[in-house]
């Protein structure tokens, strides 16, 4: 099991920003083939190769906490849209919906959520949305 450390870029060595700036250009479009991008940026393929898979950028407006909660929703018109506008109202961002088709008058639903402005703790959260009367259940399943 590999270990990973947030660490500051000026205490590693240039080969390594080297190395995301060939992933970078690569990824833009600014270079087509690694070569290219290797040559551009100044190091050897081989150094590109030993490196690309295990240094990556951190970009803390990208590391977002994310949540999945499951429900059992009943089948009435409206009822999604409800839990979706509770979930907005709490500056919560919605990733992903998940939704069966409803058999027996409810469905399951999973939202994953991005939980980074959440205006309450996550398990409040789980609380209102399954105080909602057209919410059978509701669990929070996991958070990052």
């Amino acid at each position: 099991m590999s270990k990973y450390y947030v660490v500051s870029g000026d205490i590693l060595p240039d080969v390594l920003e080297q190395v995301m700036q060939a992933r970078i250009l690569l990824q833009s479009g600014k270079a087509k083939r690694i070569s290219e991008a290797v040559k551009m940026v100044g190091i050897s393929r081989g150094t590109y190769y030993k490196y690309k898979d295990a240094v990556f950028s951190f970009n803390a407006e990208q590391s977002n906490r994310k949540a999945i909660i499951s429900m059992i929703l009943r089948n009435e018109k409206g009822t999604l849209s409800k839990v979706l506008s509770l979930v907005s109202v709490k500056q919560v961002n919605v990733l992903a919906i998940n939704q069966t088709i409803p058999i027996n008058g409810i469905a399951n639903v999973a939202l994953t959520l991005d939980i980074s402005d959440l205006e309450i703790g996550i398990q409040s959260l789980v609380s209102l949305i399954e105080a909602m009367p057209m919410v059978e259940k509701a669990d929070l399943v996991a958070v990052e």
